[in-house]
């Protein structure tokens, strides 16, 4: 009897451990669930689920493996970019080069926010400009684009040129803001018409800023900035009582998933990808990369019967020749032509051989180190880190500690505006026992030390060699030195040094694709040229890139898995 009770007890422990162990695992797989912790989560945090959304004017680029450098024509031999396999990350590209009506919205802001009249503003608005005197020549009538290629409503939609890389880095800093800001606006975490109505120089929104210490955006003024948001959809409204009832109280984050990647110029590696565009040319070798122009085929002419003969990119034909005979065998264009005039390649992407030129990121240097990294290659990484003030916060940009360049040509052009947040190179706190990165300048890695000059002796002294690196270093260019002085009159002092024996330094930027100025065989998307950052053409424009985060591309699953 006692042995039954004994049993009939153990069979009822069981019985409760598995209704037990069979509850937990129940709320254990519920769709809120950690699976690492099995405490209940934001579902949506947990599913990965929000995806990121193209910004205004970008298509999708999915990455993959390309061969980039030359493989069609090298007539110079100059081996200014051996072919490579490289690996590029998917991203997001503008479907057309910025637009001067793009760039004037940029102006107007500035204008607006910064107004030349005040003191302490009076360089921006001038020092973003673009140089409407690239156009002038010695021999050639050019006025009539010198007037109004920037501004007359006929070329709004003309690529715009007169543009240094300086500038067009600017801008792209400038259209991040703006994005995130009407973003955030949208979805409730700013006041409505915040972005036109209550922006001043010392209030105006920075999206590190934000993300960083949301109460120091706007000046600090808690009745733009606001919380919760309802959950991303409206904004919050007030109830009868005049109070605002909020969904959540916080801010938006990076974890909101709304916040926009930066807009930025592609690196090299990405828009060689994009003008290529193998995706959709299965009849070449992709992985040897034999392909000449972003379209299929070696001849500059549509094949198909509808267009059979018309011209696919805006470019010099010959001498005198910058676009056929008038009413036949025309492209169309004699300067630049308007963006989409000519048909996209297989990315979507427009004129991406012609028309313009466009900047990249990339620091110039003739060969591409692929030994070095083979991923996403970029070479111009200067990383910084956000300054911390006395009080342990970060130091936010005023109108009394803005910095200032001055270029080449005297011009000077703002670096940071007020809301933004101070950066400083990072130290060794952050490159301590690192083996991918030890310091902040990264431009001459494996490139321009002691040991890859041609004249280091590997017998000799550390302090000759340190003396033979300053005197006799790879790239040995020209060091000039523009000022201006307290009356603001530019001060030039030039390097007139007969050892000078390059123009290639840490200061010129690689440019890609053909121009209106340029023979066909400059439109392969291989080739590259370099022109100093500081410094700006009539045939050189440029698109923004943004990096796409999460799966390399939307696929449905296969039938396998």
């Amino acid at each position: 009897m006692k042995l039954n009770k004994i049993m009939t007890l153990r069979l009822m422990l069981s019985m409760i451990l598995i209704v037990g162990l069979a509850s937990c695992s129940k709320k254990s797989s519920s769709k809120n669930a950690s699976r690492a912790t099995g405490w209940n989560v934001d579902g949506k945090k947990a599913s990965g689920a929000k995806k990121q959304i193209a910004g205004p004017g970008l298509v999708f680029v999915e990455g993959g493996t390309f061969t980039m450098g030359k493989v069609e024509d090298d007539v110079m031999h100059d081996w200014n970019n051996t072919p490579t396999q490289q690996h590029v990350q998917s991203f997001y590209m503008d479907e057309t080069e910025v637009t001067n009506f793009m760039y004037l919205e940029y102006l107007d802001w500035l204008k607006s926010v910064f107004p030349p009249t005040e003191e302490n503003y009076k360089n921006i608005y001038e020092g973003a400009s673009p140089d409407t005197l690239v156009w002038r020549n010695r021999l050639g009538y050019n006025e009539t684009m010198t007037n109004n290629y920037l501004r007359h409503p006929s070329y709004a939609n003309y690529p715009v040129v007169g543009v240094n890389w300086i500038q067009a880095v600017e801008f792209s800093k400038w259209r991040t803001d703006r994005v995130n800001e009407a973003v955030l606006e949208k979805n409730g975490y700013l006041k409505k018409n915040a972005k036109t109505q209550d922006v001043t120089a010392e209030s105006s929104f920075s999206t590190e800023t934000y993300l960083n210490s949301p109460t120091l955006t706007y000046g600090g003024n808690e009745e733009i900035v606001l919380k919760g948001g309802r959950g991303g959809k409206k904004a919050p409204k007030a109830g009868k009582d005049g109070k605002v009832t909020e969904a959540k109280n916080v801010y938006a984050q990076r974890s909101s998933g709304i916040i926009l990647p930066e807009y930025r110029l592609p690196t090299e590696a990405e828009w060689e990808y994009a003008a290529a565009a193998d995706v959709g040319q299965r009849e070449y070798n992709v992985y040897k990369g034999q392909k000449k122009y972003p379209w299929s085929g070696t001849y500059t002419r549509s094949g198909k019967r509808q267009s059979k003969g018309d011209q696919l990119a805006n470019f010099k034909q010959g001498n005198g020749d910058y676009g056929g005979i008038a009413g036949w065998s025309d492209d169309g264009a004699d300067i630049t032509n308007a963006v989409k005039s000519y048909p996209a390649n297989d990315f979507g992407l427009y004129d991406m051989a012609g028309n313009v030129a466009e900047w990249v990121q990339d620091v110039y240097r003739p060969i591409i180190d692929n030994e070095s990294n083979d991923f996403n290659y970029f070479r111009g990484n200067q990383y910084t880190k956000n300054k911390i003030g006395a009080d342990g916060k970060v130091e936010i940009v005023t109108a009394a500690n803005m910095k200032y360049d001055t270029l080449s040509n005297g011009r000077i052009v703002a670096r940071n505006f007020p809301g933004q947040i101070a950066q400083v190179p990072v130290d060794e706190q952050e490159t301590y026992l690192r083996q991918n990165f030890d310091k902040s300048d990264n431009i001459n890695y494996r490139d321009g030390d002691k040991q890859s000059t041609r004249y280091y002796n590997f017998g000799s002294s550390e302090s000759e060699n340190e003396k033979q690196k300053q005197e006799k270093i790879m790239y040995n260019s020209p060091k000039h030195n523009v000022t201006t002085d307290s009356l603001g009159k530019m001060v030039r002092k030039y390097d007139k040094s007969s050892k000078r024996t390059t123009l290639i330094n840490d200061d010129v930027r690689v440019y890609k694709g053909g121009s209106w100025r340029d023979r066909a065989y400059w439109l392969d998307p291989a080739q590259r040229r370099y022109f100093p950052q500081d410094m700006a053409t009539d045939y050189i424009g440029f698109r923004c890139a943004m990096s796409r985060v999460g799966a390399k591309a939307d696929k449905r699953k296969s039938a396998r898995n």
